[in-house]
């Protein structure tokens, strides 16, 4: 369900109601869909909010949410104007034979407001408008134009109710317009609304320490950034005590800057994540405050939300944990490869105050490594692999990159997950917090993984349960060759981390508690959570009641919001990737098949890294190593087909 919907369901008040749903949540009151109950508005029991999925043969179905209710089935005659992937209010009835059936009653939120299509003529010369998600022919119309006279190729963005076209993004000939197709099919957003700007602007650009007298000093201790090296917001800074063997881990206070209900916080709540293209990011926050006062830049006093962490210096268990509003001054801005080097080389080279910081630095990072060692004794150390893709002046694939993790990712790693283990114990975990939960596997998922798994040779006859069952996997795939291959397939098996309410513990990570702190300036879920903490600190009732009232519904908007974002990022990236085997066509390529069956893919071995294909090809073996013709590019879905030239031999597999 989303947010509207949880809602609608769990009872809210009407001031609680986002803007964009209240002429809906006015409909729902005039049709008594909706009653006032002890101060809350709920649905009426004869009503259900839910997600509708309509088949090929035109009947629907709204999934039910409780164990106690059964999908509701929906005749065609009763969708109304709702589609597939609706969110949608019905109204139980009888239908034929006696059947419990609903009646749409209201779509409460719409699966897409707009379809990007382009303009095609096929081989007979026959011109049509297609849907870029789905290749098949959809509908456009342009007052006072007729779109044969466009370009061939021009991306249209297409309102779906009314087939009006509300913009031409440009044309699939130029690789600059992938960047608009991504965003548009994923809802993300470039530019902010002209009132989030002017908010902004109005912002402090600079710190006066006096004017925070309640706030705890820090300024004195010297905190350092660790972050990649085109990174333009800071989140986070550390200091490590060496005497009191306490960590501090000082967050951006995005909470302090971004108070409830102003536009910056509508459109970040709208945003919920930072969206990153290889060559640029979409910030949840306006860059006036995310690269500007709340990032943690150097030599400059800032504002932060502190964990301080004390740590047994035997067992390395926190011992103690608070949380606190600080002013911070961070000393030294580092990057990844300046810390790798200097882990390298002991810091023999380090002077000056990069000197004075590694005198704890390097001990830290000491820590760290018990501390990941430990954690890989419950949790995973998945060997996944990310392709980092760089872009030339026209858009197109340059190169690209297998990002591996380093000690010096480890090291910063490590520290947040202490902050984030740190705050979400403060929670009882029954709908009093935000939680990041991964729960264990689906026993069905597990035993469609052995069967892959065996179907290559890789065994695992002992284990316990589904945590000894991934480590044997682990195991058998390392003794073979295959710990990333084989990795990447159990991940697939894997449920999906995601935020809730209520507790369930993060199976991958092995931890009991644990939620995200660390990034608000990129997160809206971590922007919640420093704000549930606060009001725990000033012991705010009214605050926490308006957050914990809707905190169900949020969890679910921002766990659908980091999807959304995800895809757009993977959606940009297979279209470089496309434009790329545009370039190859018919050219061959050493290929692994990463799937089997009749929808096999295979990804690419050579130069440039992380293309995966679809596969025309018989008898083929998961795993096998082949030659592929690149054989068809659609360059408007993003799909790269290939046909398979040989197996290659053992011999040639070795080289």
């Amino acid at each position: 369900m989303n947010a509207f919907a949880i809602q609608l369901t769990n009872g809210c008040l009407a001031s609680d109601i986002e803007q964009e749903d209240q002429n809906t949540f006015r409909t729902l009151q005039k049709i008594s869909a909706i009653e006032e109950v002890n101060g809350l508005w709920k649905l009426h029991s004869l009503y259900r909010a839910g997600r509708l999925y309509i088949g090929n043969e035109g009947k629907g179905y709204v999934e039910a949410e409780f164990k106690e209710q059964k999908d509701l089935l929906v005749e065609p005659d009763h969708l109304g104007d709702a589609k597939h992937g609706d969110e949608v209010v019905v109204k139980r009835i009888i239908a034929r034979r006696g059947r419990a059936s609903g009646k749409v009653v209201a779509v409460i939120g719409k699966a897409h407001l707009f379809t990007i299509a382009y303009t095609h003529r096929d081989e007979q010369g026959n011109f049509s408008i297609l849907n870029i998600r789905t290749g098949e022919p959809t509908h456009a119309i342009m007052e006072g134009m007729d779109l044969k006279a466009f370009k061939l190729g021009t991306v249209l963005k297409v309102d779906i109710d009314n087939d009006k076209v509300l913009e031409v993004l440009g044309d699939l000939g130029d690789a600059k317009v992938d960047e608009k197709i991504s965003l548009a099919l994923y809802n993300r957003e470039d530019a902010f609304p002209p009132e989030c700007v002017s908010e902004a602007l109005k912002i402090e650009n600079v710190v006066n320490k006096e004017a925070y007298p309640e706030r705890v000093d820090l300024t004195h201790l010297d905190f350092c950034t660790i972050d990649p090296v085109t990174a333009k917001d800071f989140d986070d800074a550390i200091y490590f005590d060496m005497e009191a063997h306490t960590l501090y881990v000082a967050i951006a206070d995005v909470s302090h800057y971004v108070p409830y209900f102003t536009a910056i916080d509508k459109e970040a709540k709208k945003r919920g994540f930072t969206t990153y293209l290889p060559h640029k990011s979409f910030p949840m926050l306006p860059r006036e405050l995310s690269e500007n006062i709340c990032s943690l830049k150097p030599k400059v006093d800032r504002l932060a939300f502190v964990a301080k962490i004390e740590l047994d210096r035997t067992t390395l268990k926190p011992i103690k944990e608070a949380f606190f509003e600080a002013i911070i001054h961070s000393k030294h801005r580092f990057n990844y490869d300046d810390i790798d080097k200097i882990i390298d080389n002991n810091g023999s080279e380090a002077t000056g105050k990069i000197k004075e910081i590694l005198t704890y630095l390097l001990p830290l990072y000491n820590i760290t490594k018990r501390l990941r060692k430990a954690r890989l004794q419950n949790g995973f150390d998945f060997r996944s692999e990310e392709t980092k893709i760089a872009l030339d002046a026209d858009h197109l694939l340059k190169s690209t990159e297998i990002e591996t993790g380093t000690p010096s990712h480890s090291l910063i790693e490590e520290c947040m997950l202490l902050a984030n283990q740190a705050s979400a114990k403060r929670f009882e975990g029954e709908g009093d917090g935000i939680f990041r939960i991964h729960e264990p596997p689906q026993l069905s998922r597990i035993e469609q993984l052995l069967t892959e798994l065996a179907a290559i040779g890789l065994y695992v006859e002992e284990y316990e349960d589904s945590p000894s069952l991934i480590r044997s996997i682990q195991k058998e795939a390392e003794k073979m060759g295959l710990a990333s291959e084989v990795d990447v397939m159990v991940i697939k098996s894997l449920r999906q981390a995601q935020y809730n309410a209520h507790n369930v513990g993060h199976f991958g990570l092995g931890f009991s508690h644990y939620s995200h702190f660390t990034s608000p300036i990129r997160r809206y879920s971590d922007l919640i959570l420093h704000r549930l903490i606060k009001t725990q600190l000033r012991d705010d009732e009214e605050e926490a009641s308006y957050l914990l009232r809707n905190i169900e519904p949020l969890c679910a908007k921002v766990s659908e919001l980091e999807r959304e974002a995800t895809k757009c990022e993977w959606d940009f990236r297979d279209r470089k990737f496309a434009r790329w085997a545009e370039q190859h066509l018919g050219e061959v390529f050493d290929a692994e098949v990463v799937e089997a069956g009749e929808a096999a893919k295979a990804v690419l071995l050579g130069d440039i890294k992380g293309i995966t294909v679809n596969l025309h090809g018989d008898n083929v073996m998961l795993f096998d190593k082949i030659r592929v013709k690149i054989s068809e590019v659609n360059i408007a879905q993003a799909v790269i087909m290939t046909k398979m030239v040989e197996k290659m031999s053992k011999e040639e597999m070795e080289l």
